[in-house]
């Protein structure tokens, strides 16, 4: 068996698409309307009809997709660049800090609340 990747849910895939190709500068390599795969192979889903397809109902839920249970894992050389690229754009969790293993990340959230961490490669 092999993992592929996590396929978070998203209630506005055009919003989303918009935030992870400029503020993260992904490129998008298929675009399948409610499917979206980037180039590094991180990928996303339309919320509504992922929900429809996986429990074969309506989501009629009002909270976010993103409930601070699972962070989206993303590396960056230019940590420090980035940060100053992108931190007056998004909601921050907290600046570069360094962590107890000696890695120095950033974290913040995307349009539907998933938390981003953006480390330097280990």
């Amino acid at each position: 068996m092999r993992f592929v990747n996590p396929l978070p849910f998203v209630k506005d895939i055009e919003a989303s698409k918009r935030f992870y190709c400029s503020t993260l500068s992904l490129s998008i390599l298929e675009d399948r309307g409610n499917f979206v795969k980037f180039a590094n192979g991180f990928a996303m889903h339309d919320g509504g009809a992922l929900f429809r397809t996986v429990f074969g109902v309506e989501n009629t839920s009002a909270l976010p997709y993103g409930r601070g249970n699972l962070v989206l894992y993303f590396e960056e050389t230019n940590l420090d660049e980035t940060f100053a690229r992108i931190s007056q754009d998004v909601v921050l969790i907290h600046a570069i800090r360094e962590e107890p293993w000696g890695q120095r990340v950033f974290r913040f959230f995307d349009p539907d609340r998933h938390v981003i961490e953006l480390g330097e490669p280990q």
